[in-house]
């Protein structure tokens, strides 16, 4: 890989009320596709002085410069994702959370065992997010070695960072799709963690998650047994899903009736609650589990869109609360269950629903700001995953996980006019933009989508 060289607008932050757009900036990606330097202000005819300045000899010609229609952003990162749903989005909304599981998803998935089909829906799924420019996802695999493992190929192929996690369940799920038992689920898990530190042994881009469906569908032996491999592979991330819906906590309280409702410490005695765990939903949230998560270090993945069309009810999480505490929050797409995969959809769901929680609250939780959304979308998701020091804003040092945004793309995001200021250009499209305005992503330097 050549060095690279963009000037530019060049928008990220640094924290979730800090919103930093850096007109006439000069990035620099090293040939191992890190940032190398970071320039602000920096008018065009002073480009080859600076470059020349950091002994960088390079020719005006081999600079990109973006006009004023073009910024650079982070690239997104979807905390929470099933990549098997990926064919059933749209289908079963407004159904409870464990009907939605019965009569729609775990048909679905089931289809999983057959490496043809896992391996074509797989392809148009990493396709699918890179082109909507979700340079990083934590998936949800199937219950299924064998997928898993064609899953992780795949998103080592097309350059995608992920997570990839074969899912546990082993009881309360049909006969047809569940681990035939603890030990089988185990021992597939430990063949799927194998398999990706074989194909990334440097974890450049992959890495397994521990993934126990929810405690619904593992019974204790298989919890107990997915804590050993998290403490003994003090590496690998951890997701699950946490308080989602009442229907769930119900049926949850009355299989571990010994945590008196408590999920927080179901799965800290388990030994899956921790600095690594990803926690997608936490709508319904007590006093005390706060307090866990924000003690333990866990990070939230908010998925508004699910959770408003899928579960039962419209579930607003408190993320305004969690960022008042200090916990990390980040989006999640949660294809399948929600309708959109889309990060920015899943930005402009999490403005609703905030706003639904200013008015739950009486004003006490204030609806999130554009710059907020944004925040959750790039560095919080990093946060949450734990890639904070690797990517999710434009530091030197970090790997150019990056997309261009070109605001004249043919579609119909809201037109750009002459005196719009750069903050206009930038909320026009993250509210009203798509992927046909994402034109060109990029990950650790990595050209891996172009529009053509």
């Amino acid at each position: 890989m050549s060095l690279q060289l963009f000037h530019g607008t060049a928008i990220h932050s640094r924290e979730p009320s800090e919103l930093i757009i850096l007109e006439n900036a000069l990035v620099i990606v090293d040939r191992d596709g890190k940032i190398a330097n970071l320039v602000e202000d920096v008018p065009r005819d002073k480009v080859p002085s600076v470059l020349s300045s950091l002994d960088i000899h390079s020719s005006s010609e081999d600079v990109r410069y973006l006009p004023r229609n073009q910024f650079l952003i982070p690239g997104f990162i979807d905390t929470h994702n099933h990549a098997p749903q990926w064919a059933q989005r749209g289908l079963g909304q407004s159904m409870h959370i464990l009907d939605w599981l019965e009569h729609v998803t775990f048909p679905n998935e089931s289809r999983f065992q057959d490496p043809a089909y896992a391996r074509r829906i797989y392809s148009s799924c990493v396709d699918g997010f890179l082109k909507q420019g979700i340079t990083t996802a934590s998936y949800y695999g199937s219950l299924h070695a064998e997928a898993t493992k064609i899953l992780a190929d795949l998103c080592l192929e097309k350059g995608q960072r992920a997570f990839v996690g074969k899912c546990n369940m082993n009881r309360n799920a049909p006969e047809y799709y569940r681990d035939a038992n603890v030990e089988a689920s185990l021992k597939d898990t430990e063949e799927c963690i194998a398999h990706i530190r074989r194909i990334d042994p440097e974890s450049k881009l992959l890495k397994h998650v521990l993934t126990p469906r929810f405690a619904i569908s593992c019974d204790p032996e298989l919890l107990d047994g997915l804590g050993k491999i998290a403490a003994a592979n003090p590496d690998l991330p951890i997701q699950t899903h946490f308080n989602e819906a009442e229907q769930e906590m119900n049926f949850t309280r009355e299989l571990f009736p010994q945590f008196k409702g408590s999920e927080a410490d179901l799965y800290e005695h388990y030994g899956l609650l921790n600095e690594r765990s990803i926690l997608a939903h936490c709508c319904h949230m007590t006093e005390y589990e706060m307090g866990r998560l924000k003690e333990l270090g866990c990070g939230v993945a908010h998925c508004p869109v699910s959770n408003m069309t899928v579960g039962g009810g419209f579930m607003a999480a408190p993320v305004r609360d969690f960022l008042r505490r200090g916990i990390d929050v980040g989006l999640g797409t949660d294809s399948g269950g929600g309708f959109s995969s889309s990060i920015l959809d899943a930005m402009r769901q999490a403005l609703v629903a905030s706003n639904a929680r200013e008015v739950m609250s009486q004003g006490r939780d204030k609806g999130l700001d554009i710059g907020e959304l944004f925040y959750l979308a790039t560095l919080g998701g990093a946060k949450v995953c734990s890639l904070d020091n690797r990517i999710g804003n434009f530091e030197p040092g970090k790997e150019f996980d990056a997309l261009i945004i070109d605001t004249n793309a043919p579609g119909v995001m809201t037109i750009v006019e002459d005196e719009d200021s750069t903050r206009t250009i930038f909320d026009k499209f993250i509210m009203t933009g798509d992927d046909r305005n994402i034109i060109e992503v990029y990950v650790r330097g990595r050209l891996v989508k172009r529009l053509a």
